[in-house]
C-alpha cells in the first residue's frame, strides 16, 4: 500500500516538530542558565561514566584475549582510572572545558575581527567585527575568571547555546519556507 504524503502535510508535521524541538532546547538552555553548576557536574559525570564503562569494556575484551599481558591491562586500568579521578573531582573537569572555551573564544575572535577588518568595505563587516568583539570579551572574562569561573561559565555558555538553537528551530517552524 503507498502512502503519499502532500507537500502541505509534511510543512505541517515539520513545523510541529521543529516548534516542539525548539521549545524542549528552550527549557533546557534556561536549566543550564539557571543551574550552571549542576550542568558542569552532569558533563563531569556523564564523561566520568564513559570512560569507566569504556575501561570496563576494554577489561573485559582483554580478560577473554591477552590476559596473560600486563600491557594489554594498561588501558582499562587508565580508563578507569581517569573515569574514577574524573567522578570524585568534576570541577577539573569543569577547569579544562573552560581553558578549551577560552582558548576557542580568543582564536574566533581574533580570527573574526582580522576578517572583518579584511571585508571592510564590504556591507555587513560590521557584524562580523561585533562577533569578533563578543568572543574576545568572552575569552578575557573565562581568562580573568579561571579556572574558579568554569564551573558556571561552562553550564551558563552550553545553555545559552541551546537556547540561541531553540530559538533558531522555532524562527524556522514560523517560516514559510521548507526546510
Amino acid at each position: 500500500m503507498t502512502h503519499f504524503i502532500y507537500a502541505t502535510d509534511f510543512d505541517t508535521q515539520l513545523r510541529k516538530r521543529l516548534r516542539i524541538s525548539g521549545i524542549l532546547l528552550i527549557v533546557i538552555g534556561a536549566i543550564g542558565i539557571l543551574l550552571p553548576q549542576a550542568v558542569s557536574v552532569v558533563l563531569s559525570v556523564l564523561i566520568a561514566s564513559l570512560l569507566i564503562v569504556s575501561g570496563l569494556v576494554v577489561a573485559w575484551s582483554t580478560w577473554y584475549s591477552y590476559r596473560a599481558s600486563w600491557l594489554a591491562w594498561l588501558k582499562p586500568f587508565i580508563l578507569v582510572l581517569l573515569g574514577l579521578l574524573i567522578a570524585l573531582h568534576p570541577a577539573v573537569v569543569a577547569a579544562v572545558l573552560g581553558l578549551l572555551l577560552l582558548i576557542y573564544f580568543l582564536l574566533d575572535g581574533f580570527a573574526s575581527v582580522s576578517l572583518a577588518l579584511d571585508m571592510r568595505p564590504l556591507s555587513g563587516w560590521g557584524w562580523l567585527l561585533f562577533n569578533g568583539i563578543v568572543s574576545l570579551v568572552l575569552g578575557v572574562v573565562f581568562l580573568v575568571g579561571w579556572p574558579f569561573s568554569s564551573v558556571w561559565l561552562v553550564g551558563v555558555l552550553v545553555g545559552i547555546s541551546l537556547m540561541f538553537d531553540g530559538v533558531a528551530l522555532l524562527a524556522l517552524a514560523a517560516g514559510g519556507q521548507r526546510v
